[in-house]
């Protein structure tokens, strides 16, 4: 064995052991409030990943898809189509605000959807629930973010998991969180005209 394999190894010996020590103290289990957020792309994309795992590890999963739920959109067709026995989908919301124009009906559908979304997240069935977009109906006060709070700290069963997506996040929600990302945007074709793309964006 050559000297630079031998230090190669003894360094990741001592990272090892060092990582080993980390772990021993991490025991708990506990379902999260997992929060994406940030003016970059990949927070539900990030959550459908997710929702991915959780189906690979026969865990129920329900989702809400808020404000763009009128959209044809690939994760919906995929997930409806080949695994609509292991999740349950919900869609509330007619579009972005811009395109519904209409306040009180953008109110009422937000509303339904977090009506629906408490009673998936209530049902101890669910492991893993992803509100998509929610974050949005929250930043326009279309739902109370002390109320979703309150419930999300309150009334979620222990061991259900709990995503939450959408830019700006308020930090009532933040601040309740267990893990929370956020998605910077670096570079978008957006700026240099190009529109959104089909197996990409949606």
């Amino acid at each position: 064995m050559s000297d630079e394999n031998t230090r190669h190894r003894e360094k990741m010996q001592k990272i090892k052991a060092a990582r080993d020590r980390m772990m021993e103290g991490k025991t708990d289990e506990k379902g999260l409030i997992i929060v994406h957020t940030g003016p970059g792309k990949g927070k539900s994309s990030s959550g459908f990943g997710m929702l991915c795992r959780a189906i690979a590890h026969d865990m129920p999963a329900a989702v809400v898809q808020f404000i763009k739920g009128a959209w044809g959109t690939g994760e919906r067709d995929f997930f409806t189509t080949h695994f609509a026995d292991q999740v349950t989908w919900v869609t509330s919301g007619e579009g972005f605000t811009w395109e519904t124009q209409d306040k009180e009906r953008d109110i009422a559908a937000a509303q339904a959807g977090w009506t629906k979304a408490r009673e998936l997240i209530r049902d101890p069935a669910n492991r893993f629930v992803l509100l998509d977009e929610i974050n949005i109906a929250l930043r326009y006060d279309y739902l109370d973010i002390d109320e979703v709070v309150d419930f999300l700290l309150t009334e979620k069963p222990d061991m259900t998991h709990v995503v939450l997506t959408g830019r700006n996040a308020k930090e009532e929600l933040i601040e309740a969180a267990d893990l929370v990302t956020t998605m910077e945007a670096t570079k978008h074709p957006f700026r240099d005209g190009i529109k959104a793309q089909k197996g990409v964006e949606f």
